[in-house]
C-alpha cells in the first residue's frame, strides 16, 4: 500500500452569530433608553423650575446651574449604580450566548471533516472566558459615565445661553442618540472579539496550531492591510502579522475578519 504525505485540512470558519449581537444590542439600548427617561424627566423639570429667571436674569445667576449640578450629580450617582450593578450579568449572559454559537459552530464544521468533538470545561477556556466578560463589564460601566458626562456639558451651555425648554430637550436626546449608536458599537465590536477570543481557545485545546486569515468587510471603509492579508497563514498562538504587530481576526475596533482553521495532516 503506498502511503501518501500528510495533508492539511482546513474546515469551514466559525463566523460572528446575528443574534448574538442583535440580542446584545438591544439589551444595551433598553438599559440606555431607561435612563434617558429618567435623566430627561429629572433634568427638565428641574430647567423649567428655574425659567423665571432664565433670560437674561438666569445668566448672571449661579444659583440655577448649582441646583442642576446637585440634580445632575445624583441622576449620575443613580445610573452609575444601576449599571455597575447590572453589568456583571449582561456581560456573562453575553458571553456566555457567544461561547454556545462558537463550540456549536465549530462542533458542525469539524463533524462535516469527519471528526466528533464533545468540549469540556477547561482552564484555558474559562480564563478566556472571564477575559470577555471582564471586558465587557467594563464597557457597559462606561456607558452612563460617558453619556451623563455629554449631558452635564449641554445643560450648562444651556444654562449660560439661556435656552428653552425645547431646546435642551434636543440637545439631550441627541446625547442619548449618540450612547445609542455605541452601544450598537459594543454588540457589533464584542461580538466579533468574543467569537475570535472563544474559538481560538478551543482551537488550541484540539491541538490545532494554524490557520488563514479571512477578509470579511465590515464597513464601507476597510482596512487595507486586512484585505492583503486574506489568504494569509498564521500561527495560533502569534496571530498574524499585520501593519508590523501580531493581530488576531475581530482582535481590533471594527474588525470583521475571522479565521478558518487548520487541522494537521494525517497519513492514508
Amino acid at each position: 500500500m503506498k502511503l501518501r504525505a500528510p495533508r492539511p485540512r482546513t474546515i469551514r470558519p466559525t463566523r460572528p452569530n446575528e443574534g448574538v449581537r442583535a440580542d446584545y444590542r438591544r439589551h444595551l439600548v433598553a438599559m440606555i433608553d431607561e435612563m434617558e427617561k429618567s435623566v430627561s424627566h429629572w433634568i427638565l423639570q428641574a430647567y423649567k423650575a428655574k425659567l423665571p429667571h432664565a433670560h437674561p436674569e438666569m445668566q448672571g445667576d449661579a444659583s440655577p446651574a448649582r441646583n442642576l449640578e446637585a440634580v445632575l450629580g445624583r441622576l449620575t450617582q443613580r445610573w452609575t449604580r444601576k449599571f455597575n450593578r447590572r453589568a456583571p450579568g449582561s456581560a456573562k449572559a453575553f458571553t456566555e450566548a457567544a461561547r454556545s454559537h462558537s463550540e456549536s459552530s465549530l462542533r458542525r464544521a469539524l463533524r462535516a471533516s469527519g471528526f466528533s468533538v464533545e468540549f469540556q470545561p477547561t482552564r484555558a477556556m474559562n480564563d478566556a472566558f472571564q477575559a470577555v466578560v471582564s471586558e465587557n463589564v467594563g464597557l457597559i460601566k462606561s456607558i452612563p459615565q460617558e453619556c451623563l458626562k455629554q449631558v452635564r456639558s449641554a445643560v450648562m451651555q444651556s444654562v449660560a445661553k439661556g435656552r428653552d425648554v425645547g431646546e435642551l430637550a434636543d440637545l439631550i436626546a441627541r446625547r442619548f442618540a449618540v450612547a445609542r449608536s455605541r452601544a450598537e458599537l459594543i454588540a457589533r465590536d464584542q461580538n466579533n472579539k468574543a467569537t475570535s477570543v472563544l474559538n481560538r481557545a478551543r482551537q488550541r485545546e484540539l491541538g490545532i496550531k494554524r490557520a488563514v486569515w479571512i477578509h470579511t468587510p465590515s464597513s464601507i471603509n476597510p482596512r487595507e492591510s486586512h484585505l492583503e492579508a486574506d489568504g494569509k497563514e498564521f500561527d495560533l498562538d502569534k496571530g498574524c502579522l499585520i501593519d508590523g504587530n501580531y493581530i488576531f481576526p475581530g482582535e481590533l475596533i471594527n474588525c470583521g475578519c475571522i479565521s478558518q482553521s487548520i487541522i494537521p495532516g494525517f497519513e492514508e
